[in-house]
């Protein structure tokens, strides 16, 4: 097995060189911290890019918390030598709501030689979670746009970026904002009817009620909007939640190859977040289904006690169940994996 991987990262060299792209494993992971003027947040976006990098730096741990572990990094150091695809990276909501959060996909795409790309979503996570900041889910493209438009004139990334081979995933609600990159639209009719009912996401709209937001009386006007970014080649989404709110016939117009991984047993992953439909809506489209894990997988690698803590404290999900008998740190490899694989493939052109 190790012969092997050794011969695959060689490979993955050697492909590369001759597309122009220098790709390669990297020793160490960098991690800098961008802010990112923002005209629809009337503020600043903080943007955190994790990147090959060599030694040097600062030593940090990322998306570290009293329920889930942290990832380690090296703050400021310096980028590795040669041109990197980059990968847009959207987040989800709540206890998952931050860019840092993701570090357990982030960090291992940067080693695999990718510059990753990740602003934190205003409202969607911390003290200053807001309802209906995070359901305004078409702020959510154009906050990628401008983490990219801000990687392009940024002095340290923009020598060592390939702007022509710029792919985007996204976890949760995060998935939406891929599709929404990718083509497809939202609609604000069915936006705004999303939390009549419990039917498609109690947990969320039960927060969105207790907020005192009401959907159908906040300015939707936007939603509808074409907000595809055409420098995107490939878009990922894994569990894109809620896509019972994008219009039906917007999906035939997706021309980006889009990636969609469901996780859960089948009959079991909820309608708002099932992309099985979709992979045949959408004209170049795959779909994967992982059925030994869980929405909850998305999560860091729980603490001891994170359960015991999150029970204590009412969370009200299971944040440590995966739903199969295998551990989150496996479940994660394959997540991994997966991913890397479908964007080296999508930026890289390896068969």
């Amino acid at each position: 097995m190790a012969v092997f991987s050794r011969f695959l990262n060689w490979l993955i060299l050697m492909l590369g060189m001759a597309s122009g792209c220098t790709v390669m494993a990297a020793d160490h992971v960098g991690v800098r911290h961008l802010n990112v003027a923002s005209e629809q947040r009337a503020g600043d976006l903080d943007v955190t890019v994790w990147y090959p990098a060599t030694e040097g730096g600062e030593p940090v741990l990322l998306g570290d918390s009293i329920f889930f572990s942290g990832v380690p990094a090296t703050l400021n150091a310096p980028i590795a030598t040669g041109k990197f695809p980059l990968i847009l990276l959207s987040h989800g909501a709540g206890l998952g709501g931050s860019a840092q959060a993701m570090s357990w996909m982030a960090t291992p795409l940067a080693q695999r030689g990718f510059i990753v790309v990740a602003p934190t979503h205003p409202g969607n996570t911390g003290p200053n979670r807001s309802a209906a900041e995070t359901m305004k889910l078409w702020l959510r493209p154009l906050d990628l746009t401008d983490a990219l438009n801000a990687m392009q004139t940024d002095a340290f990334f923009r020598e060592h970026s390939r702007f022509d081979r710029v792919g985007v995933l996204g976890l949760s609600m995060g998935g939406g904002a891929a599709l929404l990159m990718a083509g497809a639209r939202l609609d604000p009719e069915l936006l705004a009817a999303y939390c009549d009912t419990d039917q498609r996401n109690a947990s969320l709209c039960e927060w969105v009620r207790q907020s005192g937001v009401d959907l159908h009386k906040m300015d939707l006007q936007p939603a509808g909007r074409d907000y595809r970014d055409q420098r995107i080649r490939f878009a990922m989404a894994i569990d894109p939640v809620p896509i019972d709110v994008i219009a039906g016939d917007s999906f035939k117009d997706i021309t980006t190859p889009v990636a969609l991984v469901n996780l859960g047993p089948p009959g079991k992953i909820p309608q708002t977040a099932l992309a099985s439909d979709l992979a045949m809506a959408i004209p170049d489209a795959t779909y994967t289904l992982i059925s030994d894990a869980s929405h909850y997988s998305l999560f860091g690698e729980c603490k001891p006690y994170a359960a015991d803590i999150a029970e204590e404290e009412q969370i009200g999900e299971p944040i440590c169940s995966d739903g199969g008998g295998r551990s989150r740190h496996a479940i994660h490899d394959e997540l991994v994996q997966l991913v890397s694989r479908a964007f080296e493939l999508a930026l890289h052109g390896v068969q």
